[in-house]
C-alpha cells in the first residue's frame, strides 16, 4: 500500500469516527469521487438503506455536463441528490466527505445540495 493511500485511509477513518460520534443518529450524505465521475448517496445507517442517490453516470446528467469530472457536474449531482432526498422527506443530513478534502468537486457537490434545500 502506498504512503498516499495510507494517509487517505487514515483521514477517511477519522472522518467516519467523528460522524458517528457527533451525528446523533441523523441520516448521512456520503460521497465517492473517482477520476471521471462523482457519486452521492443519502444513507440511513440505522435501517441500513439508501434513501436517495445520484451520480454523473446517470443519463439525466451525462448530456448536461461536458465531463463527469468537473465542478459544474458535481454541483448538478448535489442538486439532484438533494431533490431526491426532499421527495423522500429528508431535509437534514450529516455530510460524509469520506477521505476527500473539502475542496473542488466535493465542495461543489455540498454547495449544490445546500442550494437545493438540504441542510447540514
Amino acid at each position: 500500500m502506498s504512503h498516499q493511500l495510507k494517509l487517505f485511509e487514515r483521514r477517511k477513518q477519522r472522518v467516519r469516527t467523528a460522524i458517528r460520534k457527533n451525528s446523533g443518529g441523523r441520516i448521512r450524505l456520503s460521497i465517492f469521487r473517482s477520476g471521471k465521475h462523482i457519486y452521492a448517496q443519502v444513507i440511513d445507517d440505522a435501517k441500513g438503506v439508501t434513501i436517495a442517490q445520484a451520480s454523473t453516470v446517470e443519463k439525466d446528467l451525462k448530456g448536461k455536463a461536458k465531463s463527469g469530472a468537473t465542478i459544474a457536474a458535481a454541483k448538478q449531482v448535489g442538486v439532484l441528490v438533494a431533490e431526491r432526498a426532499k421527495k423522500a422527506k429528508v431535509s437534514e443530513v450529516v455530510f460524509d466527505r469520506g477521505g476527500y478534502l473539502y475542496h473542488g468537486r466535493v465542495k461543489a457537490l455540498a454547495d449544490g445540495a445546500r442550494e437545493a434545500g438540504l441542510s447540514f
